[in-house]
């Protein structure tokens, strides 16, 4: 029963969407509680991993230096595209570029695991991505747009910190301490991930109900493009690379799934609000879709 309603994970977010949509009253109240409510997800991933699991991680840096490399090519290469190709105006391409030369978002750590993917190298990716950030988003937006944006690099390492490392920490120590004893609550850990998800989903909605409504087709279909081809670029270019089925699944999500709230914060205070657009339609989107390709994948046999 708890597998069955994990892999309806699609429906509960679609659902669950549409209700914050129309009564977002019932969400707004909760807008802070956003990092403690992935805390508690990975808090949840913790629980199924081992240290032992991450120094397997560690002595693949083959994989580690391609999936931050994809991260950091393919986004920013497709926001710029597809601007041009869709004639957007320069504060929708500012957003567009901003938010592909933005480092993988922590949602990515979590549909990794839904889709049984590798939540170590996943978490890892994110941090490495994230750490050369501050590098890496001004540095790229600057030669696709000519601008120069200051990264708040401490904010970002306190943020990974809080929402990824130390829960993700919490939760190895636990079970490391519990020891075989956490088999009996494990199976309930991914439907426990699947509703604080849909829950996250519905808040960003809710906060953002005036922003979707607005939105013409036309902006919403390239952010849709944007996160596909993110996706199956991280994918296809890491099955061609010849590496293993859930490599390329984890690489696929940090290549598609941004840290888009990261890029709000910036369009806002260095562009506009427009610029802003892609970004907060992006943080939508990318949960969708990541719970459907983690929904197909979950049930498929690796």
């Amino acid at each position: 029963m708890l597998k069955r309603f994990t892999t309806l994970f699609p429906l509960w977010a679609i659902m669950l969407s549409a209700v914050a949509l129309f009564y977002p009253e019932l969400f707004l109240p909760y807008r802070n509680t956003i990092p403690m409510l992935l805390g508690v997800v990975m808090f949840a991933m913790g629980m199924t991993l081992s240290v032992k699991d991450f120094m397997l991680v560690l002595k693949r840096p083959k994989v580690i230096l391609i999936g931050t490399a994809m991260q950091y090519t393919f986004m920013p290469l497709a926001g710029f595209a597809l601007s041009g190709l869709f004639g957007l105006s320069p504060e929708l391409t500012a957003g567009f570029v901003l938010l592909g030369c933005c480092p993988g978002g922590t949602a990515s750590n979590v549909i990794c695991y839904l889709a049984k993917g590798d939540v170590a190298l996943s978490i890892m990716l994110t941090s490495v991505s994230t750490l050369i950030a501050f590098v890496m988003t001004p540095l790229l937006t600057w030669l696709y747009i000519g601008q120069t944006i200051t990264v708040d690099m401490y904010g970002m390492v306190v943020s990974i910190l809080q929402i990824v490392v130390v829960p993700v920490a919490l939760g190895i120590g636990l079970n490391a301490m519990l020891g075989s004893r956490t088999e009996r609550i494990r199976p309930a850990l991914p439907a426990l991930s699947v509703i604080t998800i849909v829950v996250i989903i519905a808040i960003i909605m809710a906060l953002n109900k005036d922003t979707v409504m607005s939105a013409g087709i036309l902006v919403m279909s390239v952010v849709a493009m944007h996160n596909l081809i993110g996706l199956a670029s991280g994918y296809g270019f890491s099955r061609m690379l010849g590496l293993s089925e859930i490599e390329s699944r984890t690489i696929a999500f940090e290549v598609g799934m941004q840290n888009s709230g990261l890029s709000v914060a910036l369009a806002i205070k260095h562009f506009s609000a427009v610029a802003a657009l892609p970004g907060a339609l992006f943080s939508i989107w990318h949960n969708i879709s990541g719970s459907f390709l983690a929904s197909y994948w979950n049930g498929k046999k690796i």
